[in-house]
């Protein structure tokens, strides 16, 4: 009986079976498995202490709900009959839509989002095992499990790049095993996620070509290039109804201020930003900066681009779910760069291996507790605050099929049964049935403190009653 880092034969009374175990394929479904679970119980306890938020779950369970019912994919968080094609170009939530019907609750997006996210380390543990052996495949299912990027989307909403995430595994893994027809039939479905996407498909399409599938890789960039142009510029400007492309204004590097400023001041302020410059350090420093040695890692380029050169700080930093589709990039270029470093005949070649591996694992290990996943182990967690007991109490006061004005972390509670619209934007669909607003977490969005305890004032001289009025958080009717 003979073994491989690749698959084992199983004895049965003293002969090996005719076929062999794909042992690497059990390991990555095994990681699915147990990311899944963790993901889960990350996402629905978030969901269940009032941590998620109108913008962004409200909004997708809203446009999943209009699908599962037959309708347009509208957003009335976005405005009265907002369709969400005129927002970003993201076909792919249709997919949602049956599994919707049968369980209508945003917890559906949630389990949703924790299923696709895991199952890409089945991928990148499979090529790990069957290049590298089973301890290197066990630092790339944990590494990729615990990474940051996952971690932060994991906890941040449900967003339609959940979608994006395996089929970046499954395309970067195909093109780090040479296999070019794979990798592009992989990634071109990413065209149907979301429409900055398709920048990432020509990057990889052009990899396709280097690697040797000159034709095929050719076709694939042209088709990212095209495809996301003729979403940008012709598709969203259709659906939108100010007949523009919603995130133009943010690209640019600044207003018109910024164009008159010296060429260091703007290297320094922007290009170089202290939030940009720690982003990448922390993004490759997940692989030990060893992916950086691979061409894989190219395909980062186009989300950091986009990303870098929005007025939005908030694109800059790590705190959103914004790095998650950069995170089977990595780390498909790090096992490519292992493999790379291992096929070298050289007595030291092993040993850099294992050196890059366990700097993998302590950076894995390391970032760990300050990523939302390790909230997961906490025991405080898992004990209902007595202030959710309330919020949960006055929810249940508001019938089903009304209209209510939310507050931005309450407006998720009552998408899958109300037409909720947040409470400072009410104005757009005007008069709701009920106000619910927590004075103690409004996040300034879309207005303060201040401004929302003055419309709260201002509705109860329009005639709205207070129903209760308990630990910040008010619930209004209208007679």
């Amino acid at each position: 009986m003979t073994s491989t880092a690749t698959e084992t034969e199983t004895p049965s009374r003293g002969r090996p079976l005719p076929f062999r175990v794909p042992v690497g394929a059990y390991l990555g479904w095994g990681f699915a498995l147990a990311l899944f679970a963790l993901y889960t119980a990350a996402s629905v306890r978030g969901h269940q202490l009032l941590t998620t938020y109108g913008y962004d779950l409200g909004i997708f369970e809203q446009v999943v709900r209009s699908y599962s019912e037959g309708h347009m994919g509208v957003t009335e968080l976005k405005g009265p009959g907002f369709r969400q094609l005129g927002d970003h170009f993201a076909p792919a939530l249709i997919l949602l839509a049956p599994f919707y019907w049968l369980f209508p609750s945003p917890l559906t997006l949630l389990v949703a989002q924790s299923a696709l996210m895991a199952v890409a380390v089945v991928p990148l543990v499979g090529w790990a095992h069957r290049a590298l052996g089973t301890g290197a495949a066990v630092v790339i299912g944990v590494a990729y499990g615990l990474s940051f990027g996952i971690a932060q989307a994991i906890r941040f909403d449900f967003h339609e790049i959940a979608f994006a995430v395996p089929l970046l595994a499954f395309s970067m893994t195909a093109l780090g095993e040479k296999r070019p027809v794979a990798a592009a039939a992989w990634a071109l479905p990413l065209l149907l996620v979301k429409e900055d996407l398709g920048l990432t498909v020509a990057a990889i399409g052009l990899l396709i070509a280097f690697y040797g599938a000159r034709r095929l890789g050719l076709a694939v960039a042209a088709a990212g290039v095209v495809g996301m142009a003729l979403v940008v510029l012709v598709f969203l400007p259709a659906m939108n109804p100010d007949g523009a492309y919603a995130y133009t204004s943010m690209v640019g590097g600044g207003d018109a201020e910024r164009v008159v400023v010296p060429a260091g001041r703007w290297v320094r302020e922007v290009l170089f930003a202290q939030t940009k410059v720690t982003t990448l350090f922390i993004t490759f420093g997940i692989t030990a900066f060893a992916a950086l040695r691979s061409p894989l890692a190219l395909v980062v380029l186009p989300t950091f681009a986009w990303r870098f050169a929005a007025d939005k700080p908030a694109f800059w930093g790590v705190a959103h779910h914004y790095s998650a589709v950069l995170m089977p990039i990595l780390f498909a270029a790090l096992i490519a760069a292992l493999v790379r470093t291992r096929s070298v005949d050289a007595p030291e070649s092993r040993r850099i291996v294992r050196v890059e591996l366990a700097a993998v694992t302590a950076a894995a290990l390391l970032m760990f507790p300050v990523t939302p996943l390790y909230l997961t182990f906490r025991a405080d967690t898992w004990r209902e605050p007595e202030r959710v007991r309330v919020a949960n109490s006055i929810l249940n006061e508001i019938p089903d099929d009304v209209h209510v004005a939310a507050s931005n972390n309450l407006a998720p509670q009552l998408t899958d049964r109300t037409l909720v619209t947040l409470f400072g934007f009410e104005g757009l669909r005007p008069n709701p049935q009920w106000i619910v607003v927590d004075l103690e977490r409004p996040l300034s969005y879309p207005i303060g403190i201040e401004e929302t305890k003055q419309a709260l004032e201002v509705a109860k001289t329009q005639g709205y009653v207070v129903v209760r009025d308990e630990m910040g958080i008010t619930l209004l009717k209208r007679p």
